[in-house]
């Protein structure tokens, strides 16, 4: 194989890496952020719900303006600039020394975040050759799949042998400080930046013509926001797993790295629509079997297969998304469906905290479940016939 046709160049093994550096820091502290609410600031349910909504809130935001940013400026810069804030905001954690300003921290933090994100996957797209991209993209979430795997149980056991977030804090700045050092020796290839000079509209910040697979992906992530939020202070005041997280989020990432690696011959096929249609049908499992079996087999279970469904689903989509964008809104289609994740997993904390306050957590996620069925019934009646009417490639 000619060395421009190889997968695995260098380039694309360090975007992977940052890639990992950046959820691992993230993911450190995600599943403890409500213990540690409750333990410090004494913070109700719906309190935690709303503290939390407001970095989601940021990161939509940010990435709404992102994927044309990175269209239309170099994207090294834009990387190491978002990559360096996104670093910086986890001393705040450390400094906030009351609820109202850990909640400000917390939420400026969704800036930096949302636009590293946006900026790196786009990057790991433009290091890749053009006949290996459809692959390449469904091997790239495997970072954050590993990162999802080791971070929490790395926090849990830290949580529980010293009870000192502070540690986690630092831990996770030098983590993504590392991921900045690795992101800043990738070399990209050189690129004209967009000098168009058509009026702004819309469809410069999100991919308009995805709304249908916005919409779904939105569902999707709204179960995945209330389940990752709360089932780390669920396991541990209604069935009694204490650290429970940990392993919840290694099988999820057993169950996505497995889906992802077996999966992507059908990606290399150009079978998009068929892996996605496996992806939604099996997560739709999974949050029914968190939801109707509250015990351990139940706990447990479920995060292999949820991590099965959306190793097959999500690829499938970021792969969609490109498919339908033109060459020069490549940022554009990850900021896509980045910013519909967003708004999913922003929901899910913030309506999952009311409804766990008033109703209870089994509610809650009787609700997550319903809310992921809706999203696999819509595939199904509309976006995959959508996306054949819409795709470019």
């Amino acid at each position: 194989m000619n060395a421009s046709e190889r997968l695995w160049n260098t380039n694309y093994i360090k975007v992977m890496a940052a890639n990992f550096m950046i959820y691992f820091s993230f993911m450190l502290l995600t599943p403890l952020l409500p213990i540690y609410l409750h333990d410090t600031f004494a913070a109700s349910k719906d309190t935690i719900g709303l503290v939390l909504f407001g970095y989601s809130v940021l990161a939509l935001v940010m990435r709404l303006f992102s994927g044309y940013i990175v269209d239309s400026f170099p994207r090294k810069q834009v990387a190491f600039i978002s990559f360096f804030f996104f670093t910086l905001f986890f001393v705040g954690y450390i400094a906030a020394g009351s609820l109202l300003l850990f909640a400000v921290v917390r939420t400026l933090h969704g800036a930096p975040f949302g636009a590293v994100t946006v900026s790196n996957s786009t990057i790991a797209i433009d290091v890749l050759p053009s006949s290996r991209r459809t692959e390449g993209i469904g091997y790239y979430g495997l970072g954050n799949n590993i990162a999802s795997a080791i971070s929490p149980s790395v926090a849990l056991w830290i949580y529980h042998s010293t009870h000192n977030f502070t540690i986690l804090f630092w831990m996770a700045m030098l983590t993504a400080l590392l991921g900045l050092v690795i992101s800043s020796t990738v070399k990209l290839p050189v690129r004209e930046l967009r000098r168009d000079k058509k009026a702004v509209s819309l469809d410069r910040f999100f991919l308009t013509r995805g709304w249908s697979h916005a919409l779904t992906i939105t569902l999707y992530a709204f179960s995945y926001g209330v389940v990752s939020t709360y089932l780390a202070i669920y396991g541990q005041q209604q069935l009694g797993i204490d650290g429970g997280a940990g392993l919840f989020f290694l099988l999820l990432s057993v169950g996505l790295i497995t889906s992802r690696l077996t999966g992507n011959r059908l990606l290399r096929a150009g079978r998009l629509v068929h892996s996605a249609s496996i992806g939604v049908c099996v997560s739709a499992v999974g949050y029914l079997l968190f939801a109707a079996m509250p015990n351990e087999v139940g706990y447990y279970g479920a995060a292999l297969v949820i991590g099965l469904g959306n190793g097959r689903m999500y690829p499938a989509y970021q792969n969609m998304f490109v498919d339908m964008a033109e060459h020069s809104q490549r940022g554009t289609a990850n900021s896509s469906i980045l910013v519909s994740w967003d708004v999913g997993v922003g929901l899910g904390i913030l309506l999952g905290g009311v409804v766990a306050e008033h109703c209870g957590y089994t509610a809650a996620f009787y609700v997550a479940w319903a809310v992921n069925l809706a999203g696999a019934l819509f595939f199904f009646l509309h976006t995959r016939h959508d996306f054949q009417r819409k795709r470019l490639r």
